[in-house]
């Protein structure tokens, strides 16, 4: 009997939007303590487009392996086709999403099915549709572990010491840049679940959409320098990082702390005299913080904003809007 054969988007060499080909490959089948996704949807995240590129800017030393061709993606939404033998806890047409297998850059979620292992994925919340369900995993799970619960003992490849999130509540003033993004319309949204004051940092194009969101001050950087706007937060989550991250150390009073989502560089020097800490995480899979964060998703506490949506095949569109920046929250593929 042949092989079923599916549709999947594959690297079979590195480069821009256009090394992402559309392959005919074999369904996979579910191993070990693994189901079988029929996708519906898939997040688009910057680990899908740094696969792309070879993970030139991930320094060698912590940068993951993988062989080509190699089918992109982490995050997924659909029904369960089937499952391993040794499967309990989800049955053949459950609805789930997930973060599949990160950080390794082995999700292989760009495809019309997929083979997740259980201990990623959760039920999809019934409130939210597939489309909106891939949009959230990996980045309601940074900001979620960022800010809220780490929920696992795994190392950054950044830091040394464990990260430990800043305990937030109505007495704290929250500072959160490149707000509007994946990581950031998340973590604006958790931060003032849990009382905080927050400041959202951004273009303005989007002060509308992030006041909706519940930010209390909005600051366009294209027309202010929020470190000259601000002083005395508690913390700041700076979703983009970089080189400049490190400005926003002067926005924050002594003992507080700058969790940079993507490392930038800092003078511990700096850090010491202020009196303020820079530490973060590397995100990890989580079903059952996807289950906890699910309950949110379906209450409508936290939304997931959907930027634009691209067919499968073509996601090398999907890379193309991602890489003229200024995203309003998540790109997300729909898979037939």
């Amino acid at each position: 009997m042949p092989a079923r054969t599916m549709k999947a988007i594959r690297l079979h060499e590195h480069g821009g939007p256009e090394v992402l080909g559309y392959d005919e490959v074999a369904v996979p089948e579910p191993g070990p303590g693994e189901v079988l996704v029929r996708v519906h949807a898939v997040g688009v995240n910057p680990p899908d487009w740094y696969l792309r590129d070879g993970l030139s800017n991930i320094p060698p030393q912590v940068r993951p392996k993988f062989d080509l061709p190699v089918i992109p993606g982490t995050d997924v939404s659909g029904v369960v086709e089937a499952v391993a033998a040794d499967i309990q806890g989800f049955s053949v047409g459950d609805e789930v999403y997930g973060l599949l297998r990160f950080p390794s850059f082995d999700g292989r979620a760009y495809a019309q099915y997929v083979a997740a292992p259980a201990s990623d994925l959760a039920r999809k919340p019934a409130g939210i549709d597939h489309v909106h369900a891939a949009g959230a995993p990996m980045s309601l799970l940074t900001a979620w572990q960022f800010l809220i619960e780490l929920g696992h003992d795994h190392p950054s490849p950044f830091q040394e010491a464990r990260h430990r999130p800043v305990a937030l509540d109505a007495g704290r003033t929250v500072l959160v840049n490149g707000a509007a993004g994946g990581v950031g319309h998340f973590a604006l949204q958790l931060a003032k679940w849990k009382g905080a004051h927050v400041i959202a940092v951004a273009s303005g194009a989007h002060e509308a959409f992030l006041r909706e969101l519940g930010a209390d001050e909005f600051i366009d950087y294209t027309e202010s320098r929020p470190e000259e706007l601000v002083n005395g937060v508690d913390l700041v989550l700076d979703a983009v990082g970089g080189r400049q991250s490190s400005r926003f150390l002067r926005t924050l009073k002594r003992g507080g702390a700058l969790f940079p989502v993507f490392f930038g560089e800092y003078d511990e020097e700096e850090t010491a005299k202020l009196g303020v800490t820079v530490s973060g995480t590397q995100v990890h899979s989580h079903g059952p913080q996807l289950a906890e964060v699910g309950r949110l998703l379906d209450a409508g506490t936290v939304r997931v904003a959907i930027d634009s949506t691209f067919p499968l095949a073509d996601a090398r569109a999907a890379h193309e809007r991602a890489s003229r920046g200024h995203i309003q929250g998540k790109i997300v593929l729909t898979v037939a």
